[in-house]
């Protein structure tokens, strides 16, 4: 291990003391208010002084991990993982920005690895040359599919798939454990959802296969096959997998299946608190804060839409401390 990484893991180690536990999830529990709820962040260091709003709140949260580890290493590669994802929904934006010919307001999500108005310009003029290989070739075809079809899913499918395929690529080719393995767990997750979705609005065979990424852990013939029966028949093929845990949590609501993924990615990092020689507490690091911001993103959003503590509570995620 380098002494570049020794010292960026001691860092993280620190800052991990900071991190949300289930006691700080009970007290924001605890407020009557989402003005209390904001009070209590506040004196927990959340927000950037200025930040009035959950979302401004949340979105400095995001800014504030992004700049840590850009403290702690210049090699961003290891994250692609977690980026990928940021990267194709703003490229979706692009597309369809150019496409319908409306002008793009509010649209990009910030944090990706490549600048919106770059993504936006190779659209506009047809040459995606200036992004990555795998991205610029499904952007040329997503462009010209909804060119020819208009059909917004279809191009969706496109993206969404690709992303996938970007994002295994890059945790097999990590040389990482827990970015390989994080990898496959967020691509199943990913094509049970969609076969899940695929199933309840009557898709095809041939919708499935275009849709689903192949991975390790699942067989997307045999998930494609059972979609087209039924859910039961999903849950059947489910049972016989690693996720049966998630066949489980879907029969009992959809939002419980969401809480089991996120749970499944929290089970899988946490390994990292004894992992001082590798990226992987760095890479556990930002999960753990993207995790803490989405369950207290659900706090607020409960709070503030009055929703029972009971509800609010079903759906909190486990915490990294």
């Amino acid at each position: 291990m380098t002494e570049e990484y020794i010292y960026a893991v001691a860092r993280v180690r620190s800052r991990e003391l900071n991190l949300l536990s289930r006691q700080d999830v009970d007290q924001l529990m605890a407020c009557r208010t989402l003005e209390e709820c904001l009070r209590t962040l506040s004196d927990k260091g959340w927000g950037d002084g200025n930040s009035s709003t959950p979302e401004e709140v949340l979105a400095a949260e995001e800014e504030k991990t992004w700049a840590f580890i850009h403290e702690l290493t210049k090699d961003m590669t290891p994250f692609q993982v977690l980026l990928f994802p940021t990267d194709y929904n703003n490229l979706k934006a692009a597309v369809k920005a150019v496409v319908t010919s409306v002008e793009p307001h509010d649209v990009f999500l910030p944090g990706g690895s490549v600048d919106p108005e770059v993504m936006l310009r190779c659209v506009r003029e047809g040459d995606f040359s200036s992004l990555p290989e795998h991205m610029a070739q499904a952007a040329d075809s997503a462009y010209h599919t909804l060119l020819q079809t208009e059909d917004g899913q279809l191009c969706d499918i496109i993206l969404d798939r690709a992303c996938l395929c970007d994002l295994l690529e890059c945790g097999r080719n990590s040389g990482s454990d827990i970015l390989r393995d994080y990898a496959e767990l967020t691509c199943a997750v990913s094509n049970i959802k969609v076969a899940v979705r695929a199933c309840k609005t009557g898709k095809n065979r041939a919708f499935l296969e275009s849709a689903l990424a192949p991975c390790g852990t699942l067989d997307v013939s045999s998930l494609s096959a059972a979609a087209c029966k039924s859910v039961e028949d999903i849950y059947g093929y489910l049972a016989a997998t690693p996720y049966s845990g998630a066949a489980e949590k879907l029969k009992e609501s959809y939002s419980a299946f969401e809480k089991w993924c996120d749970d499944k990615v929290m089970d899988l990092v946490k390994g990292q608190k004894t992992n001082p020689f590798t990226i992987g507490p760095l890479f556990a690091f930002v999960v753990a804060r993207r995790n803490e911001i989405s369950t207290v993103r659900i706090i607020l959003s409960g709070k503030l839409n009055g929703l029972d503590d009971r509800m609010i509570r079903e759906r909190l995620r486990e915490m990294y401390v």
